[in-house]
């Protein structure tokens, strides 16, 4: 790997492939040169960025998430599009995360030259894996690709940490939605601004309708965000690449809605700033247990609160205070 910012910024800018998958490799790297290095190429990229629609998608298990990706991603690139898929896959510490099976069964989508597929790292908390997923977003879009998807592996979580790196996010939805909807949190329905039904085909095709039905009366019991956008539900068939474009139409009318109210630059500000806070935190976090001091004033603290000798606001007020000496 090159040691100059400038060899990566101009290799993600002029479009090449390798320099884009290396840069994102040095993204995912943990050594401390390398990630002092990421954050003067990532400045540099900055005003390069942010001219994609970003598109958050997650599902049920089963849901056909990767066929849907592939029929989408396929429409997209026909149209003259060039999009990127990326991964958060928190739950995968062994087997290297399932999109590479998705990668492998995305077999058109992976192979045309106008679509990047990049498997989430496997391991670590959603916190890495998702800071690594959003500087992904911004050197992807540095590199000419002005459609994003970032794809929710993961279960739970992982969707709020999606929902806050992208302009749209999208829950993929089987039929069958009265037991469907008992195994959905309401905080998932409540961050997503569309509902698409899939495997809307053949004799799964009325079933589908029914859903739709029941996921919309659901849908209208939450409120309308400021922007004024009711999250609609669709109906889609992968399989057979219907209902594909009309998804898409209503990924656009979104956008145009939140860009020329001004409430996509809004709320993209707004992430940066909860990420920026986030990332303080998280730093603060890490500096704070490796001091010396509080190594060892952490063993007494917890011997004394499993003891009942000491509370802990008492115990967390002592490590603390021992900063201020």
């Amino acid at each position: 790997m090159g040691n100059d910012s400038e060899y990566y910024v101009q290799g993600v800018c002029s479009g090449n492939r390798k320099m884009l998958a290396k840069t994102i490799t040095l993204i995912e790297s943990s050594l401390p040169k390398h990630q002092e290095l990421i954050t003067g190429v990532l400045d540099q990229l900055l005003p390069f960025t942010g001219n994609a629609i970003r598109l958050g998608i997650s599902g049920v298990p089963g849901v056909g998430k990767s066929t849907f990706i592939e029929a989408l991603g396929m429409n997209l690139v026909e149209r003259g599009h060039r999009i990127a898929i990326l991964a958060v896959d928190p739950s995968s510490t062994h087997s290297g995360g399932s999109i590479m099976g998705d990668k492998t069964r995305m077999e058109k989508l992976s192979t045309h030259p106008n679509a990047f597929i990049r498997p989430s790292p496997s391991g670590g908390t959603l916190g890495g894996v998702s800071r690594k997923t959003r500087e992904s977003i911004l050197v992807c879009e540095a590199s000419g690709f002005d459609v994003i998807i970032v794809e929710t592996v993961g279960v739970g979580q992982s969707e709020v940490s999606v929902s806050s790196m992208v302009d749209f996010f999208l829950l993929l939805m089987l039929a069958g939605a009265g037991d469907d909807l008992q195994g959905i949190k309401r905080g998932i329905l409540e961050l997503s601004d569309a509902i698409v039904i899939n495997k809307a085909d053949g004799d799964n095709l009325n079933k589908a309708l029914q859903a739709k039905k029941i996921y919309a009366d659901t849908m209208h019991l939450f409120s309308v965000d400021n922007t004024g956008w009711s999250p609609p539900v669709l109906t889609c068939s992968a399989l057979h690449m219907t209902g594909i474009d009309e998804v898409w139409e209503m990924v656009l009318k979104h956008n145009k809605k939140l860009t020329d109210s001004g409430a996509l630059e809004e709320k993209r500000k707004k992430q940066a700033l909860e990420w920026m806070w986030a990332l303080l935190e998280e730093g603060l976090k890490d500096w704070f247990y490796q001091l010396p001091e509080i190594k060892k004033l952490m063993s007494e603290a917890r011997w004394a609160v499993e003891k009942g000798t000491t509370t802990p606001t008492a115990a967390v007020k002592k490590l603390l205070n021992s900063l201020k000496n």
